[in-house]
């Protein structure tokens, strides 16, 4: 008796795990009565199959006019090396699911996706990186150190309220003697990279002695930052096709400027201010260095770039394919 019993009982118990997992509805509903939300899965079980059919074409529907596609990285004559895009699409597995368990009069709110490109930036192989895709409404701020030490802490102030991240390219003689503050700038959450070790015309080396240069600060970077490096700035932008396929094979990018600030120069900073206001565009990678131009035109340049909506990060960032928010793109 006790056996025909228990047969029963797990032949019932069957019956209702593959009526379960052949109803996502009652799935769904059995689910939420476990946690204690029983309210929006009893909308989705008592939802007619005529309902759902009816969101799911609606959804469809306005998923096709709702969808961007991507932008494949690509090279560039006189740019060369340009990021690809994400696109974005509807989820529309996602929208319906949110869209039945909603009130009915609810608007429908649509669950987006992102689409990676084809061709990726690291798919074009060694070539030089000036700027980031022009879809993309994100700048940088490229920072060179290897000196001024005595304006860093007033540009790091500054970096700290406008809530903005840059990356800085360190100088490897600079950083073994400077770990402290280079402590401190990474400390602060902004992204350090390699810019030579000895701030040397690198189109003047040899093969060898360029490879030095850029392995022994990586190296450095890694030991005393504990950083996984991606990009290589030539100092003073000298390079030749060598630099930047040894920048390679070490796993680096090498990466120049959109705009420059000559700031070694020691204009004024309302002229910097000026001339990033004229030459800002998506994509832009600013350079820099910690001068006393910089320190006085910073907020000036972060001002700038706020007001025309641009968002700031920091080169691996900018040089994502990833989007950026909706609010910044003014998108959906």
């Amino acid at each position: 008796m006790m056996v025909r019993k228990a047969a029963a009982i797990a032949a019932s118990m069957l019956m209702l795990l593959v009526f379960v997992s052949i109803n996502d509805d009652v799935s769904q509903f059995l689910a939420s009565l476990k946690y204690g939300n029983a309210k929006p899965a009893l909308a989705v079980l008592t939802a007619s199959q005529t309902e759902r059919q009816r969101l799911l074409s609606i959804i469809s529907a306005e998923a096709d006019k709702r969808k961007i596609d991507p932008v494949n990285a690509r090279i560039d004559r006189v740019w060369k090396a340009i990021p690809g895009y994400n696109g974005i699409e509807v989820d529309v597995e996602k929208t319906l699911e949110a869209a039945l368990l909603a009130p009915p009069a609810n608007t429908i709110q649509y669950v987006f996706k992102e689409v990676e490109p084809k061709i990726k930036l690291n798919d074009l192989g060694p070539y030089p990186i000036y700027r980031g895709n022009p879809n993309k409404k994100m700048i940088s701020l490229m920072i060179n150190v290897a000196w001024g030490n005595e304006y860093i802490d007033s540009i790091l102030k500054t970096l700290k309220r406008e809530n903005v991240k840059a990356t800085f390219f360190l100088d490897g003689s600079w950083l073994n003697k400077n770990a402290d503050i280079a402590k401190r700038i990474q400390g602060e959450g902004h992204e350090m990279s390699n810019h030579a070790y000895t701030h040397p015309d690198m189109r003047a080396l040899s093969r060898q002695a360029q490879s030095n240069q850029i392995s022994k600060t990586e190296a450095l970077l890694k030991s005393t930052l504990n950083v996984n490096n991606k990009w290589f700035a030539p100092p003073s932008g000298s390079f030749n096709q060598a630099t930047v396929q040894i920048a390679e094979e070490q796993g680096l990018k090498t990466v120049l400027w959109t705009i420059d600030t000559v700031d070694w120069q020691k204009p004024p900073a309302d002229s910097i201010i000026r001339k990033i206001s004229m030459k800002l565009e998506p994509g832009a990678l600013i350079l820099m260095h910690p001068t006393s131009s910089t320190r006085d035109a910073l907020a000036g340049i972060i001002a700038t770039a706020k007001t025309n909506g641009y968002a700031l990060g920091t080169v691996s960032e900018t040089l994502s394919s990833k989007r950026i928010p909706a609010a910044v793109e003014g998108a959906d």
